[in-house]
């Protein structure tokens, strides 16, 4: 059997409120897109109904009892067998429309990495205003520090070439990863582009701690900058 062309990667830990509706909606958007497909599901430990929920919705699911965003994400990068991999949160803020969008775009523009931007189109409720806040601050950081031009470092809606991750040092393990990856991704001189998409208000309970990831993701900016 051939590879399917885009592995879709979702990170879990406790998630039944939602993972049935945001495998639905991915479903629908592939079926749109027209082309083959796999959904990854890599769960550290959920004790509600999410592995049950994902395997009837026809997801492959990965146990990562490691703890840590980055580690679920890496571990499913492993496993995927897509082409191209794009990434979801499994709460329904990220619009799993728009893949379709990004794969039409990967190719006609001959891209190697896309990354969502929440910011621009954000809508007031969408997300808390201390969490706004952090975003923009560790987005500026990113700027100044890397001289770039991102606009959301924070964003966890990747599309990417599977080809370009051996070329990608990945170090952490942790919520970090979410700016390594597109920082990496500028470094070594891929073609990367930002899309504005919409972001909308979760469902279920939240897993940032909100002044606790913020600090990490800022030090790690530093460290990356300046010790790496």
């Amino acid at each position: 059997m051939d590879p399917p062309k885009v592995s879709v990667i979702i990170p879990t830990m406790n998630e039944e409120e939602a993972i049935g509706q945001v495998l639905d909606d991915v479903h629908k958007a592939m079926s749109r897109a027209s082309v083959t497909y796999e959904i990854l599901i890599v769960d550290t430990n959920s004790k509600d109904r999410t592995v049950e929920i994902a395997r009837e919705k026809g997801a492959r699911v990965i146990d990562e009892p490691r703890r840590g965003y980055g580690r679920a994400y890496k571990t499913g990068f492993e496993k995927a067998l897509g082409e191209y991999i794009t990434t979801l949160d499994a709460d329904c803020t990220y619009p799993s429309e728009d893949i379709p969008m990004f794969l039409q775009m990967l190719e006609d523009e001959n891209l190697d990495f896309i990354t969502g931007d929440r910011l621009t189109l954000l809508e007031k409720d969408s997300m808390r205003r201390l969490h706004r806040f952090g975003n923009w601050m560790l987005s500026f950081t990113a700027r100044v520090l890397f001289r770039t031009k991102l606009k959301d470092s924070q964003s966890g809606m990747w599309f990417f070439k599977r080809s370009i991750l051996p070329g990608l040092d990945l170090t952490h393990d942790g919520m970090p990863l979410s700016e390594e990856i597109k920082l990496e991704a500028i470094i070594k001189g891929y073609k990367f582009k930002e899309v504005p998409i919409n972001y909308y208000p979760r469902k279920g309970e939240a897993k940032i701690r909100s002044w606790g990831d913020a600090w990490l993701n800022w030090r790690f900016l530093w460290r990356k900058r300046f010790l790496s």
